[in-house]
């Protein structure tokens, strides 16, 4: 791919793609580990979960879109830039929310705290991989915001 082309496709679809992907995995761990903590049940905290997935999804999808039409910017189509944030932070969100839909609520939250794990390790790899951002230097960004907002969660669950 050509560097005129590579750049568009971050401009396009990878930023976006990114930035919804980071915001649905981590600003949606407050919610669902808050829920989780308070109520140590795994079909509420798999609503909301869900709620917060399906929201955030909306949210980021509408926020992209109408922030920039794309003709200044050069940042391509808005419609598509807010249906890859938005879908990539419903995905972001469900992720770790699916867990949920087992009835034993701990190994839910074994595998739901897995799968944190996993999404911000895979995050770190994109900004890595297609940012050029150290891979260090973005496993640390990104695991240190999952941490604080984690721990978030489970202060406000545990209250």
């Amino acid at each position: 791919m050509d560097d005129n082309k590579r750049r568009d496709f971050i401009l396009h679809v990878i930023q976006p793609g990114l930035a919804g992907l980071m915001d649905g995995s981590v600003s949606s761990l407050a919610p669902l580990f808050a829920a989780a903590f308070s109520t140590q049940d795994s079909r509420t905290t798999f609503l909301v979960g869900l709620a917060t997935a399906v929201g955030a999804g909306i949210s980021m999808a509408f926020s992209e879109a109408l922030s920039d039409d794309g003709k200044l910017s050069g940042r391509g189509s808005p419609w598509v830039r807010g249906l890859v944030c938005g879908g990539m932070t419903f995905l972001g969100a469900v992720g770790h929310t699916l867990p949920f839909l087992l009835s034993d609520f701990r190994t839910a939250m074994v595998a739901a705290i897995t799968v944190v794990v996993l999404e911000l390790l895979i995050i770190a790899w994109v900004r890595h991989r297609s940012m050029d951002t150290p891979l260090v230097s973005a496993a640390l960004q990104i695991i240190l915001g999952g941490v604080i907002v984690f721990g978030a969660g489970i202060l406000i669950g545990s209250s």
